[in-house]
């Protein structure tokens, strides 16, 4: 009997990318929310307003600051350990977790480089009033550089069982696990975050940060798959991610309540300050 060569199927880009998106929806609410608005509820502080790109609180704390990091860092855990435990016969449920850490572990490592680097953000506050500012903004920016590195190269191994152990083929899966992805997560945050009541500076300065900037490195660690800085993992064919409407449908109604709800803030009290 004459063996025929199937080609791999594909995998669907609307449904990566829908997944995608609610993986960076839910970035932003962990860190506005939970984060920084579940440490200025912890400290004694009220909220005052939340929107997609600031949360302001009733108190000045530096654990509110740092808040938002935080939940960053526990949430892509949280995504890394139930990533390891799910079964390949769910590959959408596998990818929504790798992305979810991938995007939180980003912003977190990235919001240290980009408060160094720049002298403004959370980690810019956060430094105020702790001794010689020099020190500490070079000190973040070399943290936070090797930490996204370090992310990074922890991600790529992390990818490996939606990837496969073909050389060629894994880049390509790769890229269409990311680009498409990347582009709509910043997209999203920019046009929800043009609506907050403190003007477009935050759409630069937050939205389009965290995301295209925070988040860069799906567009070009992917690259590092096409030598052996990456091994080859032990997975087999993997199994593609087909067109889901429950995943399509969720990340669009999302993304309404993101742009429509929590674009222009959400207002709780009326500062006394």
């Amino acid at each position: 009997m004459q063996h025929v060569e199937t080609e791999p199927v594909p995998s669907d880009t609307l449904t990566i990318t829908c997944i995608a998106v609610i993986a960076y929806i839910l970035a932003t609410v962990l860190h506005e929310g939970v984060g920084h608005g579940g440490a200025c509820l912890l400290v004694g502080g009220k909220l005052l307003v939340i929107s997609t790109v600031h949360m302001e609180c009733s108190v000045d704390s530096r654990l509110v600051m740092a808040g938002g990091t935080l939940m960053n860092v526990i949430a892509g855990a949280l995504a890394f350990a139930l990533g390891r435990i799910t079964s390949r016969a769910h590959p959408s449920l596998q990818y929504f977790l790798w992305i979810s850490m991938t995007v939180n572990l980003f912003i977190a490592a990235g919001y240290f480089a980009f408060s160094g680097i720049g002298g403004f953000g959370d980690w810019a506050l956060f430094i105020q009033g702790l001794g010689p500012q020099w020190i500490w903004r070079v000190s973040m920016t070399i943290f936070g550089a090797a930490a996204y590195m370090l992310v990074a190269r922890f991600s790529l191994l992390e990818l490996r069982p939606l990837i496969g152990s073909d050389k060629e083929q894994r880049f390509v899966r790769a890229v269409q696990l990311s680009r498409m992805p990347y582009f709509a997560g910043g997209i999203l945050a920019c046009v929800a975050g043009s609506l907050n009541p403190q003007g477009l500076i935050l759409v630069v300065m937050s939205a389009a940060a965290s995301t295209f900037g925070g988040t860069s490195g799906l567009l070009w660690m992917m690259d590092w798959l096409k030598g052996d800085r990456i091994p080859l993992g032990s997975q087999p064919e993997p199994a593609p991610i087909q067109r889901s409407w429950p995943w399509i449908s969720t990340a669009i109604a999302l993304a309404l309540a993101f742009i429509l709800v929590l674009g222009p803030g959400v207002l709780f009290a009326q500062s006394a300050r």
